[in-house]
Order: C-alpha cells, then structure tokens, then sequence
C-alpha cells in the first residue's frame, strides 16, 4: 500500500491521512509513527521487552532496567488479548502494524543502524504491550512506591499516631509488628532503577470542559493539558488528523498504538488526566523453602526464568517467583515475610484498544462515556459533544476490595479474604452527564465524591482544580483565548493557604517584605516565588525530618524521589494543622516562624534563573556537543507543583526530570479546528524541519490550529 498520497502534512507539519477505507486509514496511522517517532518507537518496544542490555548498552545500570521490565512481564498474555479482540478491532491492528513496518523499512532511524540495532517486525502483541507501559510507568508505579514508602515509614519507627494522621482513613488493618517482618528487596530510598532513554515519566495534567450556557460561542469548551516528563524530544504524543469518507478525528496519539488518545471529532471531544486510583496492591507472603503459605499448607511458587542477554558480556538468569498476588520481592527459598505485588491491568490490553478505536466514530457524550469507562487503564476524562452535553468519566480495573479495606496497607496473603473480590463495574465509578454548575474540572484531586465506589485514596491536591475552577467561575463567558491564557496560569492556591499563616510571622528584612508583597504567581521573573520554596522545603524538613523520617531521607524526598511533588497533599494538611503529633509539642506558628527565618537568610533570585531545564534527546541527549542541536535549551519552566500550568523539576534515578505541560489542547465544538502546542515538533528526527517546529508557540503562548479541511498540504514525510 503507498503513502506518499495517503499522506500530507498540513501548514505546521501536522500529518493528515486522507483514506478510502478503515485498513487504509489505521496502515497511515502506523506508517506516521514508524516516520516521524520510529525512534521512541523501536527503544519502547526494547525497553518493554526487557532487551536494553543485548541492543543498546550492557552496563550495570542497563541491567537494572532489564530487570525491571522483566519482572513486569509486560508481554503476558499478550496474544490472547489480541485473540480477545473483535474481527474488525483485529483487522485494524493488523493494518496499524503493516504501516508500522512499512515505514521503519522505507526509513529506519540511522540512530539505531549506528548502534547495531537491526529492523524487526511490528506484531500486535508488541502494541498490547505499549499500552500496557502507558497505563503504569510513573502513573500506577507511583501508587505502589507510596505504598512501598508507608512499609519504609513502619519498619523506620515512625508511630502509629502520626501515620494515621498522615493517611487518614485508609490504615484500616494495619498491623505494624507484621510489616516490620518483612524484607524490602527494593527501596525507595535510594531507588537503583535508571529511568532514562526513551521512557518518559508521567504524573499529573489538567483537564476541563464547559457547557455552552457559559461560552461565547454557545458551544462546550473543552481543554486538556497533559502533565508529562518534558525534558526529553521528541515529545511524548504524536499529533495526526485523518478522515474516512468525510469524518474526521484528530489530536494526539502514543507511537506504538492505533487511534487518538485525546483529542477530537466533527462531534466529540475528548481529554485525559490521570486519576490516582489505586489499582495496585500488595500482600505479605510468608515464604519457607521456596513455597507459601495458605491455609494450613505451603504452595509452590510458578518461576519464571529469564535470561537477559548483553553486549559484549556473559548473560544474566533472573528467575523470578509468582503466585495469584502477582511477582514476589525476594528469593522464597530464604525463608522471611516478603511482598507480593500486582497491578490490576498487568494481563490487559484488549478492551483499552476497541475503546480508543471505537472513539473515532463516537457522537454523543454519553457514547464516548461508555467506550472510554471500558478502558482498562486508569484515567480521568472530560468530553463535550456538539449537542451541547458534556461529561466526566473515569476509567480503569480497579480491584473489589471487602468493605473498609482501601488497598493501601500489604494484608496477609495467606487469608483468602485479602483477595480481590472481582473489578468495579465502569458505570459505578466516578463519573458525571451535564453538572449543575456548567463545567467539569479534574486536575489528579478526589473526585470519590462522583461515584458508587471511592477508588482513589492517595490523590494530589485540589489546589490546581481550585485555581481552574476559580477562574471559570469569574467569567461572564468563556473564549477559547481565555482557555489558552488559563493553561499559562502560574497562581497558586497552596501558596495562599500557607501565606495566611506565614504573613504576620514574617521577619521586618528585604526578604520579608518581598514575601508580604508576593501575588502568589510562580512567573519567570518572580522572586516571591523563589523565597516561598525555600520556606516551603525547610518547613518539610523541620515538621517531618526532625519528628521521625529524619532530614536526610526528607531532603531525598524533596529533591530525588518527588513523594513531596506528587503527593503533597498528605504532607501539606499536616503543616496547615493548628495542632499535630508531628508538631513534636510545638505550636504551629512556632514552627512557620523558625523555618522562615531559616530559609529567609538567602539572597533572592527570579524563579525563572532557578527553573533552566534542556530539552535532551532521548538516546544522545548530553552526549553530543551542542552546535549539532540534539538537545534544546536552556529554558525556562515557569509555575510550580501547585499552579495550574504545572512547572515541577527534581532528580529521579541520577537524572533531572521534569512535570509540566508537554501538550496542550483546546477545542470549542462550534468550530472543526483543534487549538494545540507541544514541547518539540511532530517529527524526531533531528535534521527535519519538524524536529521542534513548535517550541516557539509552545514557550509563548502561541497555538496552532489543526483542521481537516486545511488547504496547505506539504510532502510527508
């Protein structure tokens, strides 16, 4: 099948699929991410299948991350999801592959051919798995580490008073004499996975539509602005248009899976957040030669044997032991308690691809509702339709627990009344047609509120929805040019909240005064935001470092780990108490001031002078010197954890990371375009026109219009 005329790009290097048919369309979809993200392509699928060590590099640290992607397994059954599929699901994801074969053999990344890597066949299975790293990578992965840290937190001493306080509700259960028998194999503190090369951390977004009663247009508004990892390029998504028979869809895509994962249709909207639910759990194995115990008697583990080969050295046998709990943490044959983890969507895959493929012809927001509760990954997802009804949905397998378990604390894995139950049904978790207030915000907070079941228990905190919601609320109608402006607000409510406290507290220096003054806005020239942060991370570290977790594993927290960046909210209500068991005796106001005068000592500078990240490439990033333009940068993230145009920086593994808006979009349903900016450009190629063909607008504010009806056709690729 040709594509040179199935394909074009558009005025800003957007490619548009123009096809006859279904097979048509989905071969073009493959073909555009074989051409223009080939190379995150092909180091997914090599990372996924745990082979980094034989094709790219065999250091020790390679290693680590063959490991990892060994013990998750991510090609589990792979093929009876495929088998799952309808006959026209199959059909399309028989086309995706051709396409994607069909263009990594018309144009392989050099990258690759200059380190060895031979070309191999795209199969479905390989597409199953990429989904599955999407749905967990930094997302579930995060609630497990959490839930890994509270073990930490117990066999450290920490009491039980101030873990109640600092989870609240969601202990029931515990028992701490039995969590300090168990063995940590891994630990958060310091982590030895190096997450680097083409895996993209993910965490936070913003995403929020409005009903016409309050747009100018008359029409929803919908908008959407993925919280990724952003210092690396090419950009995560993969932006495309395609239409079939005069149906258009358009938005963003994730190389190595058909269909669009956010975006739009002539009828539908559609975008995505994260939604915290907590769909990972682990239980505590009682281990003697090599089997578990139930009830009674000792089971033998299933093993799994792996051997991971690498370049230029003796390979590596990891076998790793299994039961229905999912892979246990440790060696069984020595005898111990240890962990047993599993991820709800760890064997899925089938379900989530009819969803997203079943989107494009979707008309109603009820429609998409139903397609997108299907998904087997958890996400929060907002849609607006051009009838004027809009709605919210989460989606995911999240377990059925017995009642007053939350599936944050590690039971006992030899009673059967720890096991899950079964998974939640989509229309019972939360979801909301048409709210009362005219609009819908998710921004990873609670949203337990809007369901049958309370899946979520560890989320981030409201402040960003707060701020969005504020600002909706205060228009007399929305623009979509006030939606733009809102994806660029750097004011902070949690700033707020702790300045209330801190103001009257403040020491009479310049650095006091600049504090009293501050308008709580995290802009690039800002020096309140600058003094701010330091008071922030020296109230950490004095209510929590001092009173059990001890200031170097706080300042590790702070500035490696990100547990204060993603889950802030835990520790923040404690520091906002009037009175703590964390307080150690002291009065609040006794502490805000001792942290400011500790922190306020420093000279000022601009937030932004602070906030300089470079945008790496993802195999010769740093590597490279920088007149041959790999890597982009400096450049200044502006906002920080808490505002609604999220600018978070913080090492992970040795490596800086980054949160903040990769992609932005906004759609208003009384027009066929898709306002939208990306960190980077469409293509990952660095000697295309392409390569960060976006980055202006995507500093500035700027965005670009998609169309399907845009007369500017350029040659693809």
């Amino acid at each position: 099948m040709e594509y040179h005329k199935l394909i074009q790009r558009d005025a800003g290097g957007i490619p548009h699929i123009e096809a006859k048919d279904e097979k048509e369309l989905y071969f073009g979809m493959g073909v555009v991410h074989a051409l223009d993200r080939g190379l995150q392509l092909v180091l997914m699928k090599i990372l996924g299948q745990g082979r980094a060590s034989e094709l790219l590099d065999s250091s020790d640290p390679t290693l680590e991350i063959d490991r990892f992607f060994r013990k998750m397994n991510w090609m589990k059954h792979a093929d009876k999801e495929v088998e799952k599929l309808g006959f026209r699901e199959k059909e399309i994801l028989l086309s995706y592959c051709q396409g994607v074969d069909r263009g990594l053999s018309d144009r392989y990344p050099w990258e690759l051919k200059l380190m060895g890597v031979k070309p191999e066949k795209w199969n479905p299975e390989d597409t199953v798995m990429i989904s599955r790293m999407i749905g967990f990578l930094t997302l579930s992965q995060s609630q497990g580490e959490m839930e890994r840290l509270f073990v930490e937190m117990v066999q450290a001493g920490i009491s039980q008073d101030k873990l109640n306080e600092l989870f609240p509700g969601i202990l029931n259960e515990f028992d701490p004499d039995l969590i300090k028998k168990i063995t940590l194999q891994e630990r958060i503190v310091p982590p030895h996975i190096l997450w680097n090369i083409a895996v993209p951390r993910m965490m936070a977004s913003n995403n929020w539509v409005i009903s016409g009663s309050k747009t100018q247009s008359g029409k929803p508004i919908l908008a959407n602005d993925p919280h990724l990892e952003t210092n690396r390029l090419p950009n995560v998504w993969c932006e495309m248009a395609a239409t079939l028979n005069g149906q258009y869809v358009m938005g963003a895509s994730m190389p190595g899976t058909p269909g669009i994962l956010v975006g739009r249709n002539a009828d539908l909207a559609w975008g995505a957040t994260y939604s915290f639910a907590d769909a990972i759990d682990s239980w505590i194995e009682q281990c003697r030669d090599g089997k578990y115990y139930r009830e009674g008697r000792w089971e033998t583990f299933r093993t799994r044997t792996e051997i991971i080969h690498r370049k230029k050295k003796n390979p590596v046998t990891v076998i790793f032991y299994e039961n229905d709990h999912g892979v246990l943490d440790g060696d069984p044959r020595q005898d111990g308690y240890y962990l047993a983890t599993r991820w709800a969507s760890a064997a899925s895959g089938s379900a989530s691809l009819t969803s997203v493929i079943h989107m494009r012809n979707a008309a109603t927001v009820t429609e998409g509702m139903n397609h997108l509760g299907k998904l087997e990954t958890s996400w929060n997802w907002v849609l607006a339709d051009s009838q004027g009804n809009i709605g919210y949905q989460m989606s995911g397998l999240v377990p059925k627990r017995r009642n007053g378990i939350s599936g944050f604390v590690p039971l006992p894995g030899w009673e059967p009344k720890n096991d899950w139950q079964d998974f939640v049904a989509p229309e019972n978790l939360p979801r909301c047609l048409n709210p009362e207030q005219g609009y819908f915000v998710t921004a990873n907070n609670d949203l337990n509120a809007y369901g049958v079941v309370s899946p979520i228990n560890m989320p981030m905190g409201d402040y960003r929805a707060v701020r969005i919601a504020a600002e909706i609320e205060s228009a007399p109608f929305i623009t979509v040019n006030q939606m733009f402006k809102l994806h660029y607000d750097v004011v902070s409510v949690q700033a707020e909240k702790f300045m209330k406290i801190l103001k009257p507290l403040l020491p009479d220096t310049p650095q006091g005064k600049i504090l009293m003054d501050w308008d709580y806005t995290y802009a690039a020239d800002s020096k309140g935001a600058f003094l701010f942060e330091e008071f922030y991370k020296a109230l950490n570290k004095t209510v929590f470092g001092t009173s059990g977790m001890g200031e170097t594993v706080v300042d590790y927290l702070n500035t490696e780990a990100g547990t204060f960046t993603d889950f802030y909210a835990n520790f923040d209500r404690i520091m906002l108490s009037e009175n703590s068991v964390w307080f150690a005796g002291q009065h609040r106001n006794q502490i805000f001031q001792n942290a400011a005068r500790q922190a306020l000592q420093i000279d000022p500078l601009p937030w932004g002078q602070v906030r300089q990240i470079t945008l790496n490439h993802i195999l010769f990033g740093g590597k490279l010197p920088g007149f041959l333009g790999f890597d982009k940068g400096p450049i200044t993230m502006i906002g920080g954890r808490a505002t609604p145009h999220q600018g978070q920086i913080y090492r992970s593994g040795g490596r800086t990371t980054t949160f903040c808006p990769s992609f932005r979009m906004v759609a208003d349903l009384s027009e066929d375009t898709l306002h939208t900016n990306m960190a980077g450009g469409p293509s990952d190629r660095r000697f295309s026109k392409w390569y960060v063909s976006d980055m202006f607008n995507w500093i500035n504010g700027k965005y670009k219009s998609i169309s399907a009806v845009d007369d500017t056709r350029l040659p693809f690729p």
